[in-house]
């Protein structure tokens, strides 16, 4: 295919009959991209290991043909189809034998967002235009902070949904033909990393965009913590309005200064210090917006206060910033502050972030299963210092040892869970020898929390938190970071009955930031 017909492609309503896609993957986010390109009228193959009973049964109902089988090798039915764009899953690193393939054969290689961008005007908005999209990322946070700025967009009148990494895939949301006017898209490391192979005359160019903070996370798929960083800044290529960025972290800060953005695009920055003109933060308890107001330089608007986020549940510091960028967010798309403030009031986070799932004997029992890195387990301990910690799983190339040194070390004891568990245990015996450490034996899903909760039980004491935060993966284990949360919960009332939380002692252990933890916080 000639560059000059994918270039072309850059709307629903152009020329896509007959282009030959290889689709890699067929997950939710792979069907998505069958199901939208065979309505296109193009020719798909889904190559994947295996594939799902129902996508497996839909993917002729579509028009699309599917190839099963191992992928160590680039398959001959691949290299036969002669693909002129391969449409990548985001779990395909830039290592797999298929994406190299496609890149040493100059095959154009896109993920899901790039193609979602490129047919983003199926549905328009009233003006002829389609939805404005506003794109997060992150080590930690990014959920939250997503599902945060859709609650208060819709507060303030706009149709907006939170789509891409958080579940719904961006296809899907492009194609609702009830049309939306803001497009909130949480975006990981791995999607950037497509997102920056972008040959297009018309690439992704956001209303608004955030990187929340930066930390070791996926270094097995990139390979190295600079390309880790690099795929992240690409969060920040060719917005329009408003780079949001940490100023708690230097690295947001430098992506923002880095980046190849549209003229006239402003730096706002977040934290939790007094907040300059251009910033948004906190003056004596009181959440400000110094950036999208006239009169920046000499005055600021209250969005709300900390003592009601923490009221709310909302009252950590990192819960907090996360409140800041989604506000920044939502302000520069004009959302009044008394939206904003009405939607903090009504938003509720997800289980399995900091959630406190029973509370007996004087013991708190919380679930932060969504910590799957050392940075986000890092802030859990912070909340419930000295705690009985569970931790370990697939640590995805990360060095863990600086956690345990630090945050680590003043646990009351460790548990620790997954199926190499040699590299947590040395840690604690190099870093943090004092901490008495269990290591739990059974490598069999059914058995592991079980375990879990019958150590913990024997180790804490009245006054106690026994604390699930990972800082690793749960693949090795468990199907999700959801289903090692809820079987931990289960653990644990199978143990000491079904008590809700709050039935027994339910002021005791919560930590100073936040006077109420139920659903505290998430750092995903």
């Amino acid at each position: 295919m000639s560059s000059d017909r994918l270039s072309a492609l850059t709307s629903w309503s152009a020329d896509w009959k007959g282009l030959r896609v290889a689709v890699l993957g067929l997950s939710v986010t792979g069907f998505s991209v069958a199901d939208t390109l065979a309505e296109l009228g193009a020719d798909v193959l889904v190559v994947t290991e295996k594939a799902d009973e129902e996508y497996e049964r839909l993917l002729p109902v579509i028009g699309a043909r599917l190839w099963t089988g191992s992928l160590r090798e680039v398959p001959r039915e691949l290299i036969e189809f002669a693909p002129e764009v391969v449409v990548a899953s985001p779990g395909f690193a830039p290592q797999h034998p298929l994406i190299v393939w496609a890149r040493e054969n100059g095959i154009a290689l896109w993920g899901d967002v790039e193609l979602a961008w490129r047919v983003r005007d199926k549905v328009v908005r009233a003006d002829g235009t389609p939805a404005d999209w506003i794109l997060i990322t992150g080590t930690n946070g990014k959920t939250t902070t997503t599902r945060l700025t859709a609650t208060m967009l819709v507060a303030g009148g706009l149709r907006a949904a939170p789509v891409g990494n958080i579940g719904t895939p961006v296809l899907d949301a492009v194609r609702d033909p009830s049309g939306f006017d803001a497009l909130v898209v949480e975006l990981s490391s791995h999607q950037l990393w497509y997102l920056g192979l972008q040959d297009s005359p018309d690439p992704v160019s956001p209303h608004a965009a955030v990187c929340l903070n930066l930390a070791d996370d996926h270094l097995e798929w990139h390979g190295s913590f600079d390309e880790y960083r690099a795929a992240k800044a690409h969060v920040y290529d060719n917005t329009r309005v408003a780079c949001v960025y940490n100023k708690a972290d230097a690295a947001t800060q430098r992506m923002v200064e880095e980046a190849d953005v549209v003229e006239g695009a402003r730096a706002i920055g977040f934290d939790l210090g007094v907040p300059g003109p251009s910033d948004l933060g906190v003056v004596e308890g009181i959440i400000v917006d110094r950036a999208f107001l006239e009169e920046r330089h000499r005055s600021a608007l209250e969005l709300t206060t900390v003592a009601e986020l923490a009221s709310l549940g909302l009252g950590a510091p990192h819960m907090v910033a996360n409140v800041l960028a989604a506000a920044a967010l939502a302000r520069s798309v004009d959302v009044p502050p008394a939206a904003i403030r009405e939607a903090l009031r009504e938003f509720r986070l997800d289980p399995h972030r900091i959630e406190v799932v029973a509370r007996h004997a004087g013991i708190t029992w919380v679930d932060d299963s969504k910590a799957t890195n050392p940075h986000a387990a890092a802030s859990s301990l912070a909340a419930y210092p000295g705690a009985v910690w569970v931790v370990g799983g697939l640590l995805k190339g990360v060095d863990i040892s600086e956690l345990v040194a630090g945050r680590g070390a003043g646990a009351k004891a460790a548990i620790v869970i997954g199926l190499d568990r040699g590299e947590v245990i040395a840690a604690f015996e190099r870093h943090a020898p004092a901490v008495p450490v269990f290591e739990v034996d059974p490598d069999e899903t059914e058995e592991v929390m079980a375990r879990v909760v019958e150590l913990a039980a024997g180790v804490a004491r009245d006054g106690d938190v026994v604390l699930l935060a990972p800082a690793a993966a749960s693949f090795d284990q468990f199907a999700s970071y959801a289903d090692r949360g809820r079987r931990f919960a289960a653990a644990v009332k199978e143990r000491i009955g079904s008590r809700a939380p709050g039935d027994d002692d339910a002021a005791a252990a919560e930590p100073a930031d936040a006077p109420d933890l139920d659903d505290l916080a998430d750092r995903d």
